[in-house]
């Protein structure tokens, strides 16, 4: 393509773009209610963190206390009740003289963003997976967090993002978004098509990691099923779940386990061994066409645009939050949703405890709980 028809090219779609952002309420752009989905996570109760925005997911220790969840300043937190509120439990680095700020992307290398995070019921230690500092475990005092996987086949993990434990095998599934781009950079991996992500399995006792799957976009949520015979790993900009097998006649081979009407980010087993699939956000007509051809998503990049307009582009002009049940075979048991972000919005995990769902997000700065009864 000449660089004049690449300047025809860009001309016409940041103009198709500005349109867009201009009439958001285009059925193309806002995305379509779901079916048969609830609209009552805006009855949800609202804990707010006092400093901090981000609690991405959420972790309750062997003993019950908690939830645990790390924030955007790279600090994990503890939730002790409506008395004291969040106090700090642990760091994923020392260096923390230029962390004070509560968001700061363009310092997230140096202060670490803990992602997913998960106790061992069996030891109680807290294992957490940094974007950027990869797999760690702190003890059940909390503290300053060990590395245990920074690098996997002999190059820096770029993107660690979410596990799960078997604490019988005495291993950690975990996912590495993308080998290409970091989270701060997680706008670029969507839109430019990028496959880089990989599964991997990584063996506390012998220390070795072995990648069980590889070309993944967005590889992001893990969850291992109540009988250890497959785990889950969400496909974020393909809204798939796949499922890969642990057992049986298919071990070692994958399917899809369940497609989704938006970006899945973590996935949560509950005690009954279904799982809730949080959604960042729903799609609509023109956000599936942008991320099914990578060149439109390149070519938006190239674009004068800011992250917020990008990101306003691909959940469809406005914040909303569902969350997905699945059965243990895939089949969508249940969706709930905050169709208008009243109170809750952009959610990346849910956890079901006790009759209540425990709900974060990685962009705000409180969690929700829901109470299903």
């Amino acid at each position: 393509m000449g660089k004049n028809s690449r300047f025809i090219l860009m001309a016409t779609l940041l103009a198709v773009v500005s349109i867009i952002l201009a009439f958001n309420t285009t059925p193309v752009f806002t995305p379509p209610p779901v079916p048969g989905s609830i609209d009552r996570l805006h009855e949800a109760e609202i804990i707010h963190l006092a400093g901090a925005v981000g609690p991405e997911s959420l972790a309750f220790d062997p003993a019950g206390q908690g939830p645990y969840t790390g924030v955007a300043d790279g600090r994990i937190l503890k939730w002790v009740g409506d008395g004291r509120g969040w106090i700090d439990f642990a760091l994923t680095t020392s260096h923390r003289k230029e962390c004070g700020r509560p968001f700061a992307p363009e310092m997230e290398h140096v202060c670490g963003r803990p992602l997913g995070l998960k106790f061992s019921q069996k030891t109680g230690v807290l294992y957490i997976a940094d974007a950027y500092f990869g797999l760690q475990v702190v003890g059940p005092a909390g503290g300053l967090a060990t590395q245990l996987v920074p690098e996997v086949e002999g190059q820096p993990l770029q993107f660690t993002n979410d596990m799960d434990i078997d604490d019988h095998e005495d291993v950690i599934y975990f996912t590495d978004t993308s080998t290409r781009f970091q989270r701060r950079q997680f706008m670029a991996s969507v839109l430019s098509g990028d496959k880089t992500g990989r599964l991997m399995k990584y063996n506390k006792s012998t220390k070795e990691v072995v990648v069980l799957m590889q070309g993944l976009a967005f590889a992001n949520g893990v969850a291992l099923s109540k009988d250890q015979s497959f785990i889950l790993v969400a496909e974020t900009s393909t809204g798939k779940i796949l499922r890969f097998w642990l057992q049986g006649s298919n071990v070692g081979k994958f399917d899809i386990f369940a497609q989704l009407p938006g970006f899945p980010d973590n996935i949560r087993r509950n005690s009954k061994g279904e799982f809730w699939v949080a959604l960042h956000s729903k799609k609509g007509l023109l956000t599936q066409w942008i991320v099914s051809n990578p060149w439109v998503g390149k070519a938006l990049l190239k674009l004068p645009l800011s992250f917020k307009h990008l990101h306003y582009l691909l959940v469809g002009g406005k914040p909303d939050a569902t969350a997905v049940k699945l059965s243990e075979s895939g089949e969508i048991l249940e969706i709930l949703e905050d169709c208008e972000g009243k109170r809750v919005r952009f959610i990346s995990e849910v956890e079901e405890r006790d009759g209540k769902l425990w709900i974060g997000s990685v962009m705000m700065p409180f969690m929700a709980i829901y109470d299903l009864n």
